[in-house]
């Protein structure tokens, strides 16, 4: 059976693109906790047993390498935590942006194999669930204001990097299903 061909579009987003939540939900909290707490040993899981060489291939043409998509994540999530904690101690803090396509391109994300990031995600997603299942409604109400992206509720941001964790985890696990790894 022949593997269909995939557009560049569901191979940069085999998950679909992040819907915002316009309103606060219980459920998806719930969901956001479960999977920002599942991802570190999915991501494990998903790069357990890969050579360099597949470690170095790109998940898409012109896309990051399984080692790049897997030291971003941690990159991302470090911004991600820290967004939360200032926005849980500042009012409305603005949050500086950073350029993670370059960041992606350092030589850290580069050569240090994945295992450096998949344990800094460990703790790293210890630390956010522990401060997350802390929040109350107010909490979750709170806001940060991105130069970009304007000003978002906590509720918001969790449920994003929770996709975030799975878009890019999904970019791990389709390379490794079409490449039969």
């Amino acid at each position: 059976m022949e593997t269909p061909t995939l557009s560049i579009e569901q191979l940069r987003f085999p998950l679909g693109r992040y819907k915002l939540p316009a309103v606060f939900q219980s459920v998806l909290i719930k969901e956001s906790l479960t999977a920002l707490t599942q991802l570190p040993g999915l991501l494990r899981d998903a790069t357990a047993g890969l050579t360099q060489e597949q470690l170095d291939t790109p998940y898409r043409p012109g896309g990051w390498t399984v080692q790049q998509v897997v030291h971003h994540l941690a990159d991302s999530h470090m911004n991600a935590y820290i967004r939360f904690k200032l926005a849980l101690t500042e009012e409305r803090p603005t949050i500086k942006p950073y350029d993670e396509a370059a960041w992606a391109h350092l030589a850290d994300s580069k050569e240090a194999l994945p295992e450096v990031s998949l344990q800094l995600l460990d703790s790293l997603h210890q630390r956010w669930v522990l401060l997350l299942q802390s929040l109350g409604f107010n909490e979750w109400h709170r806001t940060f204001v991105h130069p970009e992206g304007g000003e978002m509720f906590l509720f918001q941001t969790a449920g994003q990097y929770a996709w975030h964790g799975q878009h890019h985890l999904a970019h791990i696990t389709s390379l490794r299903e079409r490449m039969g790894w």
